[in-house]
């Protein structure tokens, strides 16, 4: 029986590719090239988990540490770090931001450990004599975050140091008065300021979810599928009818899709 790979063996199969002699794809490959890469994977990656495929999970979870083992390779080249970096940095700040599990302090609460873990985050900060250029609550948030994603963390950054709705009834006032400022902006025609409301609409409603610690990409996800799923039955009994889905009269679809949200 083979002896399973190490997380070794698969940084030197990479060092392999990427040396002299070794792929031409794997030697052509940049920062640049990688990082849409790392996007896609991480999505397949969440898509497993959201199918509960569990075996397609190992394989995506696979793909991804691929990734990051290729990008650690490239700052090898530069002379930046190696695998080997990435792996103590990210063990060495689990310990050290866990100071309740790896030392003698104690937190009764995710809310305490949150709180310390960035009380934790500001004093290494401090102790690196690093001047951060963006010393803001909502600092460290990835730009290139899916909107939603963001917003939710926009939020719960905020709410950490107070700033937040004082009851759940509160955030849903806020949405009902911000569908009332779309309404104004269609009846005035205004384009820009539809936009505009929408987006607080949205960010209102993923504030709510926050609140109600409910991950609102998710719920979406999981909107997006029953939509998905009930447009297809309407498809298909249109398509035993033999009406064309682009020739059906709405009121048939409106019926059927009626019939296709039953269980």
């Amino acid at each position: 029986m083979r002896a399973r790979r190490s997380f070794d063996d698969l940084v030197a199969i990479m060092d392999r590719l990427r040396d002299p002699g070794g792929c031409p794809w794997d030697r052509e490959q940049t920062y640049a090239t990688l990082r849409g890469y790392l996007i896609e994977e991480s999505y397949e990656a969440v898509d497993a988990i959201d199918r509960e495929d569990r075996p397609g999970l190992a394989e995506e979870l696979g793909d991804l540490l691929l990734q990051v083992v290729f990008l650690s390779r490239l700052a090898k080249e530069d002379g930046a770090f190696d695998a080997g970096d990435v792996v103590e940095g990210i063990a060495a700040k689990l310990v050290r931001r866990h100071p309740h599990v790896f030392g003698d302090e104690t937190a009764g609460s995710s809310g305490e450990v949150l709180k310390r873990w960035e009380e934790i985050k500001k004093e290494e900060k401090s102790a690196s004599g690093k001047v951060a250029e963006d010393t803001s609550v909502l600092a460290g948030i990835p730009r290139s975050l899916p909107a939603l994603v963001k917003a939710q963390r926009l939020g719960t950054k905020a709410a950490r140091v107070g700033f937040d709705w004082s009851k759940d009834d509160d955030v849903v006032t806020k949405l009902e008065e911000e569908t009332g400022e779309i309404r104004r902006a269609l009846a005035e025609g205004d384009r820009d300021a539809v936009i505009e409301e929408i987006g607080d609409a949205l960010f209102t409603v993923t504030m709510l979810a926050r609140r109600l610690d409910v991950d609102a990409d998710a719920a979406l996800a999981r909107a997006n599928a029953k939509f998905e799923r009930r447009f297809r039955r309407v498809e298909a009994a249109l398509s035993l009818r033999g009406v064309p889905v682009s020739e059906a009269p709405l009121d048939l679809m409106e019926r059927l899709w009626e019939d296709a949200k039953a269980p």
